[in-house]
């Protein structure tokens, strides 16, 4: 085995150098005074011959305890963050589909007026209403609603002795939302007292 034996290649003896860091402080040459610590450190209290063995691990036990039930918090915390995250992508992903097939429902919605949708058409729009109420789709707008312009895009305005307050009195074009998301206001002819 290649063991240093003193002397270098040349025969030259070699010189050993001790880092004293790696000593404990006691060992460390000058008085304890002259020696300096880093700033912003201060020293942790040795344990003195009056702190039990018992003790000293009690307190490492209870250090060790105040560690884990903190990761252990941080760690709930993450898992809390990623499922919501998880779930506010799916949401946005959802919504931005639906979005996408709002022309689809629309030109359905046409052709049914027209009679056009018959048989296995009627069935397969049946079916698609269906499939995007399960998704959470939901269409909103008729005619008598309380008119509201956070939901309602008003496309002109009638003067109505017979109503109260704004009411919509025709609805050009439903709205839908996904849960509180509005994808699109409904469009509507708004009724109000003179």
């Amino acid at each position: 085995m290649n063991r240093p034996t003193g002397t270098d290649r040349g025969g030259a003896p070699l010189t050993v150098v001790q880092d004293g860091r790696r000593h404990p402080p006691a060992a460390l040459p000058g008085p304890p005074a002259t020696r300096r610590r880093p700033a912003g450190r201060t020293a942790a209290p040795a344990p003195g011959p009056a702190a039990s063995p018992q003790a000293r691990l009690s307190d490492e036990l209870s250090e060790r305890t105040a560690d884990l039930r903190r990761v252990k918090a941080e760690y709930d915390n993450y898992r809390k963050r990623v499922r919501r995250d998880r779930l506010a992508v799916r949401e946005i992903a959802v919504a931005n589909v639906l979005d996408r097939l709002l022309p689809v429902l629309d030109a359905l919605t046409a052709a049914e007026a027209q009679g056009a949708v018959t048989g296995g058409f009627r069935q397969v729009a049946e079916a698609l209403r269906s499939e995007l109420a399960a998704l959470g789709l939901r269409r909103f707008g008729a005619v008598g609603d309380p008119f509201d312009p956070a939901l309602h895009q008003a496309l002109g305005c009638d003067l109505d002795e017979r109503v109260e307050r704004a009411v919509c009195a025709e609805v050009v074009r439903p709205g839908y939302r996904v849960g509180a998301q509005l994808l699109r206001p409904a469009e509507v002819v708004v009724a109000k007292p003179p």
